[in-house]
């Protein structure tokens, strides 16, 4: 609740408080009308410093947002996406780290991860939020790390809420209607070579159901020295649609994933503070690529003031924009590997997601989600 919604119910409450106090009172010949009288005298002062109270923390809190949230454009190229004059809103708050958002467009509602509350919460189209799954990526109890739950929250061809699970190690599908949800899953791929994964992040599918996903050891309570990891490197996969699994690629922290829509070309974000990039794979066919490249480095960013955060989730425009979070927020590329746009958020951000008619993106922020408008 906004402390602008705050003032609303209290400027609406209270008259309906002194009318029922005038009605009990008027009623009582001892007492007559001058009960009401000093009643709302007595209640004036009061309310006018609620509202004022409330009027200024909505203010404050609104310049707050306008200090921490902007917009920058680099290139006019970000104009065709980008409204420089549009809002970053927060539309969530008081979470513990916020990941994996997913737009659904039948329900009209935001889906998103809160990895170490092991649960998954849902914002309607009202502005209403509500807890949505829970457990969602740790079934068992006593977790001793930090992030048990899901992280990135996908759709598969059949509408199939497809989760990428911190503490089952797996990734799985919930085998429950979306609009029905339950705690209930089957496992779409849990290992490799025998092996269990380390903790699978971010994922994406691609045009013919293939799924590519990343698998670092951030959800391992002890992350690279836990006992119980079994592979000695952290891997870039692909589940082909026949449930073969896939080893695409290494790398020192893999995170982000996402495809061209050309459906030829992937990336992949590292989130390592010694070497902060993101890279360029061109696919030939599911789960071989070739031509390995850097994309965009920004190690020497790393740790310097207004650029919280590493090269973490992102996701793919429809005209070939690659929206990624990173220092300072969310950065926007063209494909030619060119920084157009930044989004400064003031947080340290893991991930975004489009609306259906990608009009609106949505951003996870530490304990935030925000959304904004886009052209």
């Amino acid at each position: 609740m906004t402390p602008f919604s705050l003032q609303y119910e209290a400027f609406e409450v209270a008259p309906h408080f002194v009318e029922s106090e005038w009605k009990s009172k008027s009623n009582d010949e001892n007492n007559g009308p001058r009960e009401f009288i000093l009643l709302s005298f007595a209640l004036s002062p009061m309310l006018l410093f609620l509202i004022s109270f409330l009027f200024f923390l909505h203010l404050t809190a609104v310049a707050q947002n306008q200090t921490r949230f902007s917009i920058e454009i680099l290139d006019d190229e970000a104009l065709q996406i980008i409204d420089p004059e549009t809002e970053i809103e927060v539309i969530g708050s008081g979470f513990a780290w916020t990941e994996g958002p997913l737009y659904v467009a039948e329900g009209d509602y935001l889906l998103f991860s809160d990895i170490p509350q092991n649960k998954i919460f849902k914002i309607n189209s009202k502005g209403e939020k509500s807890e949505y799954l829970s457990p969602s990526g740790f079934l068992g109890e006593n977790f001793t790390g930090k992030e048990p739950g899901s992280n990135a929250l996908l759709l598969n061809s059949s509408d199939e809420l497809v989760l990428l699970q911190h503490g089952e190690r797996r990734v799985a599908i919930m085998i429950a209607p979306i609009d029905h949800p339950k705690p209930e899953y089957e496992s779409m791929a849990s290992s490799y070579h025998g092996k269990r994964f380390n903790s699978p992040n971010d994922g994406t599918f691609d045009r013919d159901g293939n799924l590519y996903f990343t698998d670092p050891i951030y959800g391992l309570p002890q992350g690279a020295d836990d006992p119980m990891r079994e592979l000695d490197y952290c891997g870039v996969y692909c589940v082909k649609k026949s449930g073969e699994v896939m080893l695409v690629d290494t790398l020192s922290r893999p995170n982000g994933i996402a495809i061209s829509p050309s459906g030829k070309r992937l990336y992949v974000a590292v989130s390592d503070p010694q070497h902060a990039v993101w890279y360029q794979y061109d696919i030939l066919e599911a789960g071989v690529v070739k031509n390995k490249k850097l994309f965009y480095n920004v190690t020497h960013l790393v740790g310097k003031e207004g650029h919280q955060g590493l090269p973490d989730g992102m996701k793919m425009h429809s005209k070939g924009y690659l929206f990624a979070s990173g220092p300072g927020g969310i950065w926007i590329f063209n494909p030619e590997a060119k920084p157009i746009g930044r989004f400064h958020t003031g947080e340290k951000t893991s991930n975004c997601a489009f609306s259906d008619d990608e009009k609106t993106l949505y951003m996870t922020a530490d304990d935030y989600v925000l959304k904004m408008r886009l052209k």
